[in-house]
């Protein structure tokens, strides 16, 4: 009986959709890749509209599934994505440490998510780069303080070494 109810529990599986937005060239997709297969490629052909993804996660209890939706970071696709940002249960709002002109893109997609996006989504501000330390525009602090502002959570990270990825 109790093998049942495992069988049972371990067949429930749970989707969110997460959604990547910032500029191009921030390293949304590098993230991606890491995050699915602990992998980086130094050249990333850019994203065209948007690339869709998932990755399924075993827990002792259920599955998780997420369906990850890396989306073009050039401003002729901006249009496009509140249909990605839709229905998302989460959303990473990516700039490069290395990218002052970055930060304050990611700051207009937190501004927009709040105004058009669902009140329940889950914001993540992700300064990436952290391995260009010394090239480094965005001050840690500056970027926090403007999270915790925006209730958002807040990281730093590097897709290239995999640092909180």
């Amino acid at each position: 009986n109790q093998v049942r109810l495992y069988i049972r529990d371990m067949s429930q599986t749970y989707s969110f959709k997460l959604v990547l937005l910032g500029a191009a060239a921030v390293g949304k997709s590098s993230t991606v890749e890491r995050f699915l297969k602990n992998d980086f490629l130094e050249y990333q052909q850019p994203t065209i509209g948007a690339a869709f993804l998932t990755q399924s996660i075993e827990l002792p209890d259920c599955i998780i599934r997420f369906e990850i939706w890396d989306t073009a970071g050039q401003e002729r696709y901006r249009g496009l994505a509140p249909m990605y940002y839709r229905g998302a249960a989460a959303a990473l709002i990516m700039y490069d440490i290395a990218d002052r002109q970055s930060y304050e893109n990611a700051k207009t997609w937190i501004i927009e998510l709040q105004h058009q996006g669902s009140s329940n989504v889950i914001v993540a501000f992700v300064g990436n780069k952290i391995d260009l330390e010394e090239q480094r525009e965005v001050p840690t602090a500056e970027a926090q303080i403007y999270a915790e502002e925006n209730n958002c959570l807040f990281f730093e990270s590097s897709a290239k070494t995999g640092e909180n990825v």
